[in-house]
C-alpha cells in the first residue's frame, strides 16, 4: 500500500510519445488509464514533461547529415539524435489529453536547455545540473518513489537510477510503462536498474493493497 512517504512520478505522457506523435512509443497511449487509476492510490504525484527549445542539441535535425536515432558526441558525452518532439508549446508537447490527475502537485519540466539533454526527472544529461525535484521530495519527506510513463528504456530508467543515486528506494512499475527499445536501449535500461537496486512491480499490486 502506498504510504505518506511514496511519490508517484509520471514520465512524460505527453503526445509526441503517444500514438500519432513525432517520437511515439510503441503502444504508449495504451498506458494513460491506469496510471490515472495508480495515481488515485498515492498522496504525492509529480509529472514530468519534455520541454525542448527548438533546435534542441538532441534533435538530429540540428546536426548536419545526422538521421534519428543516429548517436553523437556531446560535451557531456554520447547522445542518442532524436526526431524533433516536444518543443515548448506545441500540441506534442502537451500532456495526453486523457491523464487525468488532478491532484499532482507538481510538474517538472526538463529538456529546456538548447545544449543538454535530460532524460531523468532528477539531473540533466551533463550529471551535474539538478532539477530540483530532489529537494522538494525531501522538503516532502518521500522516502520512495515509484516511476511509471514513458519510455522504460530513457526516461523512466534514467529517473528510477537517480532516484537511487539520491538514496530513494525507487520501484518501476512495468505494465504501467512503454519502451522504444532501440539498439538493445531496453535490455542495458533494466539492468542498470537491477544493479542499482531499482525495484519491478505490477499495478495489480499497488491497486489490489489494502491499508
Amino acid at each position: 500500500m502506498p504510504r505518506a512517504t511514496d511519490c508517484l512520478i509520471v514520465v512524460d505522457v505527453q503526445n509526441d510519445f503517444c500514438l500519432g506523435g513525432a517520437l511515439a512509443v510503441p503502444r504508449g497511449d495504451e498506458i494513460v488509464s491506469l496510471v490515472n487509476r495508480l495515481a488515485g492510490r498515492f498522496e504525492n504525484i509529480v509529472l514530468t514533461q519534455d520541454w525542448h527549445p527548438a533546435g534542441h542539441a538532441s534533435f538530429a535535425s540540428s546536426h548536419t547529415g545526422r538521421k534519428p536515432f543516429e548517436t553523437v558526441r556531446l560535451r557531456y558525452g554520447r547522445q542518442v539524435l532524436w526526431p524533433d518532439h516536444c518543443v515548448q508549446g506545441t500540441p506534442g508537447a502537451a500532456l495526453h489529453k486523457d491523464l487525468d490527475i488532478p491532484r499532482a502537485q507538481l510538474v517538472i519540466r526538463k529538456g529546456w536547455h538548447p545544449k543538454v539533454d535530460s532524460y531523468s526527472a532528477f539531473l540533466e544529461a551533463d550529471r551535474r545540473t539538478k532539477t530540483g525535484l530532489e529537494g522538494y521530495l525531501r522538503s516532502r519527506g518521500v522516502k520512495r518513489v515509484f516511476c511509471v510513463g514513458l519510455a522504460t528504456d530513457f526516461c523512466v530508467a534514467w529517473t528510477a537510477l537517480d532516484a537511487r543515486r539520491f538514496r530513494l528506494q525507487a520501484v518501476v512499475i512495468e505494465d504501467a510503462c512503454r519502451a522504444i527499445d532501440t539498439d538493445g536501449s531496453l535490455a542495458a535500461a533494466t539492468k542498470a536498474m537491477a544493479d542499482a537496486g531499482v525495484r519491478r512491480a505490477a499495478s495489480a499490486s499497488v491497486l489490489s493493497a489494502r491499508g
